[in-house]
C-alpha cells in the first residue's frame, strides 16, 4: 500500500511534537491534584490557571478585572456544547417534565449543526426548538433569522464554520441582533479555531465551545468560554472544581497541551492560513480541470482555507472512499461522528442539493502538516481511482 496522505484534518489533527513534549513534561512535573492545599497541589494549580488564562486570551476572551470571562475545561467539544445547551436551558434531568405555561424556553439553531448540538437539543423536551434554514451555499438565512428571533428566545446556537463544507456563518451579525434583544448566543467554534482567527469578544458571543484535538492539541480536552455575566448551571455533580460548573479533577497536562497548541497556531497563523489556502485551491483546480463534472460544494460562500467538499457526481461516495483508502488517501464523507453511515448528509440535504450531488460528495481537509508534494500525489491517486471506477 502507498504511504497514506492524511486529508481528514476536520475529523482530528495530528498531535504536534512540541505539544507532545509539553504534555510529557507537565505530566512529570505536576503530579499532584490541583485541588490539594499542599505545595505540590498549589504548584499544579498555578500551572493550570496559567494555562486557562492563556487559552482565554488567545481566544479573545476578557480575562482580567471584575468582569472577566470564564474558561471552563471539559473533556472535549461535545461536552462543552452539552454544557452550553443544558447549562443555559435546562439539564437532561428536566427532559420529559411537564411544561408550565409561559415558561418554555425558546432555542434557535440551524439545520447544519454538528450532532453535538442537534442531538443535545433533541434531549431538551422542555424547550421549544426551531431550526434555521440555509441557502444553497450552506449559509444561514439572516432574514429568516430576524423573523424567527423572538423576545422570549432564550438561546441561539449556530456554528462558526461547518465541519463538512467549511462554510463560515454570519455569527457576528447574528450575535449583534441577539445582543439587541438580550438573547444569549452560543457558537460551536470547534472547526474554526486553529484554522482562522477567532475573537470571542469581537464576535460578541455569550458562549463558545472548542476542542483541542481540532487544532493539533491533545484528545480528551475542550473548553467552554462563557461571558462573565451569563448564568450557567452545572450538568455534572460531585465536586467544587471550576466554580462547581464542571466538577472533576482537572488534568493539568492536557490543559497545558491545549494552551501550547493554541500558542503555536497563533505564532504561525498568517503564514499557515495562506499556504493551506493555496494548497486547497491547487487541489481543487487540478481535480476539476481533469474531471469537469466534479462540483465544489459551498464554493459560492466564504470557506475555511483548508476544507474542500467535492462531489464526484455519478459516483458512489462509499465505494470511492474505500478505493481512496486502498491507494493511501485518507478522507471522509462527512462528520466523523457519523462515520460509516449510509444515510445522506443532513448538512447537504439542508442546502437543497440534488441527490446525485450528495451521493458523490467527499470531504478533503488539509492541515499544517500537509505538503505540496502530498497534494500532487493525492491528486494523481484520486484521478486514477476515478478513472478505474468509471
Amino acid at each position: 500500500m502507498s504511504k497514506h496522505i492524511y486529508l481528514d484534518h476536520n475529523a482530528t489533527t495530528p498531535l504536534l511534537p512540541e505539544v507532545a513534549d509539553a504534555i510529557h513534561e507537565a505530566s512529570l512535573r505536576y503530579t499532584a491534584n490541583p485541588g490539594s492545599q499542599h505545595e505540590p497541589g498549589r504548584l499544579a494549580r498555578r500551572a493550570l490557571e496559567a494555562a486557562r488564562l492563556r487559552v482565554g486570551e488567545l481566544l479573545g476572551a476578557r480575562m482580567a478585572g471584575m468582569a472577566a470571562d470564564r474558561v471552563i475545561f471539559t473533556s472535549g467539544g461535545t461536552e462543552a456544547a452539552n454544557l452550553a445547551l443544558f447549562g443555559l436551558l435546562g439539564s437532561p434531568a428536566s427532559a420529559g417534565q411537564p411544561r408550565r405555561a409561559g415558561t418554555t424556553p425558546h432555542l434557535l439553531t440551524s439545520k447544519i449543526e454538528h450532532p453535538c448540538i442537534l442531538e443535545t437539543a433533541g434531549q431538551l423536551s422542555n424547550c421549544e426548538i426551531e431550526h434555521l434554514d440555509v441557502n444553497t451555499h450552506g449559509v444561514v438565512d439572516l432574514e429568516q433569522f430576524c423573523r424567527q428571533l423572538r423576545s422570549d428566545t432564550r438561546l441561539v446556537s449556530v456554528m462558526l464554520a461547518n465541519n463538512e463544507t467549511g462554510v463560515l456563518q454570519p455569527i457576528a451579525e447574528m450575535a449583534a441582533l441577539c445582543a439587541e434583544q438580550n438573547v444569549a448566543m452560543h457558537s460551536d467554534a470547534a472547526q474554526m479555531v486553529g484554522k482562522l482567527p477567532v475573537d470571542f469578544t469581537d464576535l460578541n458571543l455569550s458562549a463558545m465551545s472548542i476542542a483541542a484535538h481540532k487544532f493539533y492539541g491533545p484528545l480528551g480536552i475542550g473548553a467552554l468560554v462563557v461571558r462573565h455575566d451569563l448564568p450557567l448551571q452545572p450538568t455534572l455533580f460531585g465536586g467544587h472544581q471550576q466554580a462547581g460548573l464542571r466538577p472533576g479533577t482537572e488534568t493539568v497536562a492536557l490543559a497545558i497541551g491545549m494552551q501550547t497548541a493554541l500558542d503555536i497556531w497563533h505564532r504561525n497563523a498568517a503564514e499557515s492560513v495562506e499556504r493551506i489556502r493555496q494548497l486547497r485551491d491547487q487541489f481543487e483546480q487540478t481535480i476539476t480541470t481533469d474531471l469537469p463534472t466534479v462540483e465544489i460544494i459551498g464554493s459560492g460562500a466564504t470557506r475555511l482555507p483548508n476544507t474542500s467538499n467535492l462531489s464526484f457526481v455519478g459516483m458512489n461516495r462509499q465505494a470511492l472512499l474505500m478505493a481512496l483508502d486502498q491507494v493511501g488517501v485518507a478522507c471522509s464523507s462527512g462528520s466523523a461522528c457519523a462515520s460509516g453511515s449510509s444515510e445522506l448528509s443532513p448538512v447537504l440535504l439542508a442546502m437543497g442539493l440534488k441527490k446525485s450531488v450528495i451521493e458523490g460528495s467527499i470531504r478533503f481537509s488539509l492541515g499544517v502538516t500537509t505538503t505540496a508534494a502530498e497534494i500532487e500525489a493525492a491528486c494523481r491517486r484520486i484521478l486514477g481511482v476515478c478513472q478505474r471506477l468509471r
